[in-house]
């Protein structure tokens, strides 16, 4: 476990399965569709329940950049923040990863919610490279504590080691 204090508020980063975070929220890498397939969306589907896809049945998607809130289920995180990063090849990826990053942490603060968790948005079958996803929303994050905000802790959830060692050095250039 890695940690960055701003101001009031941390950065934390940790290794593991993001559905075992107890923080106020989870982030799900959201399609605009928010239909929740594979990957950590697929997972949090499984661990969830069903209440999470039927929430997103019913908002209906998304556009990349933005975010959405549902409940948690059966999550230990009571709500679910869905927001959609862009693809590698659709063009100004860098700016809607780092608008979705924003949005998710606009709507935990509207929501009154004093921590969340993110994964690494994007790098898994939207194929983001990992080291620019660090930065970006490593940075956004930071910008974000630096401000006026009630949010007291920002995890990021990395799975496995090599993902945890290019978030630990991102926060560590930046720190």
């Amino acid at each position: 476990m890695k940690t960055l204090h701003v101001n009031k508020s941390k950065i934390v980063l940790v290794e593991g399965d993001i559905t075992e975070q107890d923080t106020d929220a989870i982030v799900n890498p959201a399609n605009s569709q928010l239909i929740l397939g594979g990957g950590v969306a697929g997972a949090i589907r499984r661990k969830g329940g069903p209440t999470i896809q039927e929430e997103c049945n019913r908002i209906g998607g998304t556009p990349v950049g933005t975010a959405v809130i549902t409940t948690g289920g059966h999550l230990k995180a009571r709500y679910v923040i869905h927001a959609v990063g862009p693809r590698m090849g659709e063009g100004d990826e860098d700016n809607k990863l780092r608008s979705a990053t924003l949005s998710s942490l606009k709507l935990a603060e509207q929501r009154g919610l004093k921590s969340l968790t993110f994964p690494a948005i994007s790098t898994g079958i939207f194929g983001y490279p990992m080291d620019r996803c660090a930065d970006i929303m490593l940075r956004t994050v930071k910008t974000y504590l630096e401000g006026q905000t009630n949010i007291e802790e920002v995890r990021f959830c990395l799975w496995g080691q090599e993902a945890y060692r290019v978030f630990a050095d991102t926060l560590d250039a930046i720190g």
